[in-house]
């Protein structure tokens, strides 16, 4: 099976943007031309996403576990403000239906490489008698120290998230788009201080840009921007929208800080993707949300995987 289906990925790939040396050989040659221009830096992440934990196999299919794996990766390079530029996809299938699946897989991973632009330029193969389980390192470039970090952030930015948070279990997670065209429009303005994108919960992930930013947040929780899909588990889940949207993760949408003095220059939507001030970073460290009787310590709220 592994050699049949590295000629056919072989041969899917060809179609896409190339690298010096793709599939085929030990090893993957990026090239300094696919990546070095005007002296770009280097931006490399990886992710593993398993059956049972991160997607069910027998609910979505192994296309749709593809192309989440390659939209998280992408996710991951849009909050650094970073262009894709190849990834590596390696695979551990379940013994039973080896070849099908890996090749549902790929087909997942290659409509957002297709649509992004991305070469497909190696990895690997095992078969197994446990769960599938996917794994790909992703490469982008952004222009020499132009990289969005966490630790960027200082007290009097504006907390920012694109579009709407809670709800990823309805489906979400598995059809999200990845912000890079937000990120790409948000670089070139220059207006961006720190980012992150929200994969574990908007309270955990911005309490992880607070402490690599040596600050804390206040957030405006009524301006936090709740989805639809947050509305309807909060009717049998016994906890509010408010709460869904604070810690259910898994939406993808980018949290940035954004100079006030920045704040005119950013859209209300990227090509329809809303951008909302939900709150302030302020020199106190931790989590505080404004309400009407005052200050109150906001407690961290994410989901975290088992």
């Amino acid at each position: 099976m592994e050699h049949s289906f590295i000629a056919w990925a072989k041969q899917r790939a060809s179609r896409l943007p190339k690298v010096k040396l793709g599939i085929g050989d030990d090893c993957a040659l990026i090239g300094e031309e696919s990546w070095r221009s005007s002296e770009s830096d280097l931006v490399v992440t990886t992710d593993s996403l398993c059956d049972g934990t991160h997607f069910i196999l027998s609910e979505c299919g192994a296309q749709a576990a593809g192309r989440k794996l390659m939209a998280v990766n992408l996710s991951d390079l849009a909050s650094m403000a970073a262009t894709p530029v190849a990834v590596f996809l390696s695979l551990c299938l379940p013994r039973e239906n080896a070849g099908d699946c890996a090749a549902l897989v790929f087909e997942g991973v290659y409509d957002l490489a297709s649509k992004y632009q991305v070469a497909i330029a190696g990895g690997d193969t095992n078969v197994w008698d446990g769960p599938l389980a996917i794994h790909m390192t992703a490469i982008g470039k952004v222009d020499n120290n132009r990289g969005w970090l966490r630790s960027g952030a200082t007290p009097g930015d504006a907390v920012v998230v694109t579009g709407k948070l809670g709800g990823s279990i309805l489906g979400k997670h598995l059809t999200f788009e990845p912000r890079l065209n937000v990120a790409k429009q948000l670089r070139d303005l220059g207006i961006v201080s720190a980012a992150t994108d929200i994969s574990d919960g908007l309270g955990l992930d911005l309490l992880n840009m607070t402490v690599a930013s040596k600050c804390g947040a206040e957030l405006h929780v009524d301006s936090i921007p709740i989805s639809d899909a947050a509305e309807s588990c909060s009717q049998t889940s016994g906890k509010s929208a408010l709460e869904h949207a604070l810690g259910d993760g898994e939406d993808f949408e980018l949290l940035l800080a954004i100079p006030q003095d920045q704040l005119a220059r950013m859209p209300s939507d990227i090509d329809g993707v809303s951008l909302t001030r939900i709150g302030t970073f302020v020199s106190r460290t931790g989590l505080w949300s404004r309400e009407k009787s005052g200050v109150k310590q906001l407690p961290p709220r994410g989901f975290v995987h088992r």
